[in-house]
């Protein structure tokens, strides 16, 4: 059986794109996307009389055609953010203070989500290829709900999902971050959820962890070490570990054969933590690339036949 895992593509539309067409381009069995699947940016377009504008790319643009809007709509799309169009005083009125800011936010989210499960519907034949999405620790509440009832995919939080006679076993949390981001929790919390769903694994010879957080001091895990005003020390040079202490003794608690991680962008690779293969295929989502793990398993032998981290 042969996997396609991604994962932290953060709202990017073309990776989006790119990770359906992975279940044809490596002959993939299942594909699944580990956690941080929505954006983080809504982009305003202002509707002007007889024209729009838009600050992007670091430049104030004015678009004078529908041809235009759709194309800057796109390039938004693909950086991860979300375009909304919207009349100068439907700006004005948008403000933290009264939450008109996140409803529009998580509407313009969850509408863009709408549009990426029906590419999957029809890229995927309506679920024939089986597609597995999990939340991240970035990604709304809201979400959660639209995959579930999506028949074209199907949602991993805190299941363990039968692949081919494997069983992947997802949890989309985090240890905290300095972001106080959805889905974080302590360490013991995390202790928690895991062996909740570790426990209804039939066989664990044959399980698969799905964790979005990457197991402490593994090189999974490394990432800018920050100052007190979350700046990059020596402009990102100083890395420091900031995985998970409880996927990490999760890990060597239950020893899979396979662990798949995800959270820390910059920590592409792959590393053995007793028994276990675990990796993190890291992300590159700012820049249309989709960084991704094509796995072999052994059905009959119940392990990694092989694997290859891949770029798209």
């Amino acid at each position: 059986m042969k996997i396609f895992f991604a994962t932290d593509i953060h709202g990017s539309e073309i990776c989006w794109r790119k990770f359906l067409n992975a279940a044809a381009f490596y002959k993939a069995d299942v594909v699944v996307l580990g956690g941080d699947v929505t954006g983080k940016v809504l982009v305003p377009i202002l509707a002007m009389p007889g024209y729009w504008e838009v600050s992007f790319g670091g430049q104030r643009v004015r678009l004078e055609t529908q041809a235009e809007l759709e194309d800057i709509q796109r390039k938004i799309r693909d950086r991860g953010s979300y375009p909304a169009v919207m009349a100068p005083d439907e700006l004005d009125q948008l403000n933290e203070a009264d939450g008109s800011v996140d409803r529009r936010f998580s509407a313009e989210m969850t509408s863009g989500l709408d549009r990426w499960l029906d590419m999957a519907d029809a890229k995927l034949r309506g679920g024939e290829i089986p597609c597995i999405l999990n939340g991240g620790n970035d990604d709304i509440w809201e979400i959660d709900q639209i995959i579930e009832q999506n028949p074209a995919v199907s949602f991993a939080e805190s299941k363990v999902l039968d692949i081919g006679g494997f069983y992947l076993v997802s949890m989309g949390w985090t240890n905290p971050t300095p972001w106080n981001t959805f889905r974080e929790a302590p360490e013991d919390v995390l202790a928690a959820k895991i062996d909740a769903v570790a426990s209804q694994v039939p066989d664990m010879d044959r399980a698969i962890f799905n964790f979005h957080a990457p197991p402490y001091g593994t090189g999974l895990d490394e990432a800018p070490a920050l100052d007190a005003k979350l700046r990059p020390i020596h402009g990102g040079a100083v890395m420091k570990p900031v995985g998970s202490t409880a996927v990490r003794e999760a890990i060597l608690k239950y020893s899979p054969p396979l662990s798949v991680h995800g959270h820390i962008h910059e920590s592409r690779g792959v590393a053995k933590l007793g028994r276990t293969l675990a990796l993190n295929p890291g992300s590159s989502y700012s820049d249309g690339v989709l960084q991704g793990a094509v796995l072999e398993l052994n059905e009959k032998k119940g392990k990694v036949a092989r694997y290859i981290l891949v770029n798209g």
